[in-house]
């Protein structure tokens, strides 16, 4: 699962990183969170989203972001395997759900919005359990990414998840977290997998931008940092018969330019 892919930069990098990865072990299953792939550093646009999937991407995920694209909607009418979190409210266009074929079977893809210090959304615990009992025997395994502020809210609902899903990531904070295990039931967790993008911003804006906003407290329109690159993601071992997780590693990989 590659962490939020944030602008031109995010892109190339992704599609860097995933071919290296794929080099380097047996991947069957890619999940990339896009939710700030367009150019701007905020939605995802199409050319974004083609981008991805032909450097191997299988299912992209999104967050508070979703929206800032107009491209969004005619994606998620074209497209089964680009989703939204599942605890936006009822009627909201596209899915919450993906599942993707593998050479070991059907996987599971489930999305989440966080709700601590975010936009208000429908409850987290309550449409993990809804959708991954929708899920039940169609899938071998399951695939969670909650997108959330807070690390508290992401461990508290991968507790709930854990023994029915073999991957509970989260993402947003665009900063890596050093606390990847496996959960007491089989899950393989991280509390922030990190950003894939530009490596010399703030969170991947340009430095001067972040700090006059902070300083002057005036909001103004962020702009994708320049000059080196990373690449962040974590690589989980899933057993395909149990579902339970075997290992999960983290990625983080600087490249000298974009």
């Amino acid at each position: 699962m590659i962490g939020d892919v944030f602008g031109d930069a995010g892109v190339r990098a992704a599609a860097r990183g995933l071919r290296e990865a794929r080099a380097a072990h047996s991947i069957d299953l890619c999940v990339a969170n896009a939710e700030n792939a367009a150019s701007r550093g905020a939605g995802l646009s199409r050319d974004a989203a083609a981008a991805l999937f032909g450097a191997g991407v299988n299912v992209i995920t999104l967050g508070n972001h979703t929206w800032k694209d107009r491209d969004i909607y005619a994606l998620f009418k074209d497209q089964e395997l680009v989703i939204r979190p599942a605890n936006y409210p009822d009627g909201v266009p596209g899915r919450g759900v993906a599942v993707c074929y593998t050479r070991f079977g059907m996987v599971g893809v489930i999305n989440l919005l966080g709700r601590l210090y975010m936009e208000a959304c429908d409850d987290p615990f309550a449409a993990a359990e809804r959708e991954i009992a929708k899920l039940g025997d169609r899938v071998r395994m399951i695939v969670i990414d909650m997108h959330a502020e807070a690390t508290s809210e992401k461990r508290a609902v991968a507790s709930c998840a854990d023994g029915r899903c073999g991957l509970f990531a989260g993402t947003h904070t665009h900063v890596q977290t050093a606390d990847e295990q496996i959960l007491p039931g089989g899950a393989a967790f991280i509390t922030d997998i990190g950003m894939t993008g530009p490596a010399d911003g703030v969170i991947g804006v340009k430095k001067d931008a972040a700090v006059r906003r902070f300083r002057t407290l005036i909001p103004e329109r962020y702009a994708p940092a320049e000059g080196r690159a990373q690449f962040n993601a974590v690589l989980a071992d899933i057993d395909e018969k149990s579902g339970r997780a075997v290992s999960i590693s983290r990625i983080n990989t600087i490249y000298s330019e974009a």
